[in-house]
């Protein structure tokens, strides 16, 4: 029997209840899992993606990079411009005397000294020439004694004695002229060099100005360079230059010895003259060569490697490695050599400079830095190598 006022709780009613509990108790156990028990986001499709911001796209990796520091050192403008070696002496040798080539005493390819005799005419007529100027100032003498001692006591004029004295003083240059037309029979080396081509061949009547030789000094040899008058700059005798076969690419050493005090009013030039004492063998006048001259020299000036610095929207710049980021930095370019190029603005010694990795890079960007140079002593890097 029921109590009064009360009803009966059906199995209908039952399992409504038991249903909404079911669900209240998923509701609760999703919304706990979101999360990991260390707090932790969870993984899965409703994680964060690659640590940014919630909802945001993921963070970029830092780029990896290579730097230098910008150092302190000699910046230097050259000139370079190529030329033709020549020997500083080269004569031809021309015959002094008519006669018939009797013998050569080099070949082309010889050396030999100044005063050296290279080729023999035939002499004999000269020296017929000497035997009669040798007998023609003897009667002269002999004249000339007895008019004198005719003169001295009074016994002839002046007039005849002067006379006396003329002849013989003929007599004595006749005769020096005949040996120097003998002498010129042997033909010698105005200077010390290398015989580069024989004219005439034994047998051959040649007659005063025929050619005979030609030779040449190597020691040293010239390169004549023509600098524009705008660029001359500091160039000045002594100073080095680096020189270059064309041919194999072998260096030379060699001096600027002359600088043209003129310019030449119709290419605006001047002429350097570069000497070169030292080159390998083989080495001859004809060479093509190229050669390059310092013109302007800057001390102490910060200086990068070249692959650091580029163009970049109109701007030359360079990327400054700063802790993990990377810095943008505009600067002024100087001198460039074949390495390093001068910075006048917007470095400072010691700055790491990126030269790896620097062209695909923003300002502020994320980097890891993989490789590192050292700074060198300030000794080093300001000495000239120029040359070496």
């Amino acid at each position: 029997m029921s109590r009064t006022g009360s009803h009966p709780v059906t199995p209908f009613a039952r399992g409504v209840w038991v249903g909404l509990l079911a669900t209240a108790l998923i509701a609760m156990f999703g919304m706990g899992c979101g999360n990991k028990a260390d707090g932790k986001p969870a993984s899965g499709p409703h994680a964060q993606a690659g640590g940014g911001k919630p909802g945001g796209p993921p963070a970029e990796p830092p780029t990896h990079v290579a730097v230098n520091p910008a150092t302190r050192g000699v910046a230097q403008q050259r000139y370079t411009t190529t030329a033709t070696l020549e020997a500083e002496n080269r004569a031809e040798l021309l015959a002094r005397a008519n006669g018939v080539v009797a013998k050569f005493l080099v070949e082309e390819g010889d050396v030999v000294k100044v005063g050296q005799t290279l080729l023999l005419l035939d002499d004999s007529e000269a020296k017929v020439r000497v035997r009669q100027a040798e007998v023609e100032l003897a009667k002269q003498k002999t004249i000339f004694d007895r008019q004198k001692a005719s003169f001295e006591q009074q016994v002839i004029a002046q007039s005849e004695f002067d006379l006396a004295r003329t002849n013989y003083e003929a007599a004595d240059a006749a005769l020096e002229l005949a040996k120097h037309q003998l002498s010129y029979a042997h033909v010698a080396a105005p200077f010390s060099g290398t015989v580069v081509r024989r004219v005439a061949n034994v047998g051959q009547t040649v007659n005063v100005g025929s050619p005979l030789f030609e030779i040449a000094n190597f020691k040293p040899l010239l390169a004549r360079i023509f600098v524009p008058a705008k660029e001359l700059g500091t160039l000045r005798e002594g100073q080095e230059a680096e020189i270059s076969l064309d041919s194999n690419g072998d260096k030379l050493r060699g001096a600027v010895r002359l600088v043209s005090p003129v310019v030449d009013p119709s290419t605006g030039t001047v002429k350097v003259t570069v000497g070169i004492h030292e080159y390998p063998e083989g080495t001859r006048p004809g060479d093509f060569v190229h050669v390059s001259v310092v013109t302007a020299r800057h001390e102490n000036a910060i200086r990068v490697p070249n692959m650091a610095v580029f163009e970049d929207r109109g701007e030359r710049v360079v990327y400054v490695a700063n802790d993990s980021l990377a810095s943008r930095r505009p600067v002024q370019v100087g001198f460039m050599d074949e390495t390093h190029t001068e910075v006048i603005s917007g470095l400072e010694t010691g700055d790491r400079v990126i030269v790896k990795g620097q062209r695909t890079l923003k300002d502020g960007a994320r980097i890891r830095i993989l490789e590192e140079e050292k700074a060198e002593p300030t000794s080093s890097t300001v000495a000239d190598r120029a040359g070496a």
